[in-house]
């Protein structure tokens, strides 16, 4: 028996290019997901009405949505998007007695312990430790973090963070070089700035300048195509160092939260990389800690294979609410 249409709820999934929502019945199914471009709409009750209008606009009770961006305080401005709202105005336009905001890679983090089987793709060895942290990391538009820990009552609780701005270490001389190039281009570089869609542009642009070589205007679907068919030799190494710096980078977030449980890569990146990341540099930078490589090694690295997992996590945030 399908619920009442005024029993039904939103999720949303907001990054910098596209907002993703769905509706979820009482049963905890999703509904009618639907992609809409962010740029598209001036702001998040913008985007929810037209994704509503061609369900013939619902009444909707209660709403969570992800959001690509650090939750405090009523203001929302968005760091890769020109969207700049109020939560409390926005849940009025909209009539719900309840809007739920939290960061995109909190509902990730949320997602994780009910993702399993297909849903994931282990890349390397390791265990994970029952009932340990696990973190979850993932380049896209930019790049996001979180945590996830286990209560005391057994429930599980997201930490988000705002990790892909922290300042970014080169690992060898090459890293070093690359980073040389671009810290002249934009002073302070960010683990985002070379671990997103933009760092894939950001360090073929480098090598191709260490390498005396044109720069063509590629944006990062195009490198990760020349890369993967190996036809230019820019394109493949700055894929390449992509991988190795998320490697080392999700190393450190291991290191940082004692994220023995699992280390999650999500993002819209990686998962299209198919079998070619699992052979990537990724694991070996990830694991190459000096005197704590032992510890890296027994920790699981996996690929988010599952379909709209910020909208499972989105829903989880609405059930604990």
């Amino acid at each position: 028996m399908q619920p009442a249409p005024d029993t039904l709820r939103l999720v949303g999934d907001v990054g910098g290019t596209n907002a993703r929502f769905a509706l979820l019945d009482d049963f905890g199914h999703l509904q009618a997901a639907s992609t809409l471009s962010t740029t598209g709409h001036a702001d998040l009750a913008a985007a929810v009405r037209a994704y509503l209008a061609p369900l013939g606009s619902p009444v909707l009770r209660e709403a969570a949505v992800a959001i690509a961006n650090p939750i405090s305080g009523d203001r929302l401005r968005m760091t890769n998007s020109h969207w700049s709202f109020s939560i409390e105005a926005t849940r009025q336009a909209l009539g719900l007695t309840r809007l739920c905001m939290l960061n995109d890679f909190e509902a990730l983090a949320l997602a994780v312990p009910g993702l399993a089987g297909e849903q994931l793709d282990a890349v390397g060895g390791g265990q994970a430790v029952e009932g340990a942290p696990k973190v979850v990391i993932g380049p896209g538009t930019g790049l996001g973090m979180a945590a996830i820990v286990r209560e005391r009552d057994g429930r599980w609780r997201a930490l988000p963070g705002e990790g892909g701005h922290a300042s970014m270490a080169p690992c060898c001389e090459r890293e070093a070089d690359i980073l040389r190039v671009l810290w002249r281009e934009f002073g302070h570089v960010s683990a985002e700035r070379v671990i997103s869609g933009m760092g894939l542009e950001n360090l073929y642009r480098a090598i191709a300048t260490l390498d005396g070589a044109p720069a063509q205007p590629l944006q990062a679907a195009d490198i990760s195509h020349q890369a993967l068919a190996g036809g230019n030799a820019q394109c493949v190494e700055a894929l390449q160092r992509f991988c190795a710096l998320l490697g080392g980078a999700a190393g450190n977030l291991a290191l940082t939260l004692g994220a023995r449980g699992g280390v999650y890569v999500g993002g819209g990146i990686v998962p299209k990389l198919g079998d070619w990341f699992a052979s990537s540099p990724f694991r070996a930078a990830f694991e190459a800690k000096g005197r704590f490589r032992d510890y890296l090694g027994a920790i699981p690295t996996f690929v988010i294979r599952a379909e709209e997992p910020a909208l499972l996590g989105a829903a989880r945030a609405l059930e604990q609410g």
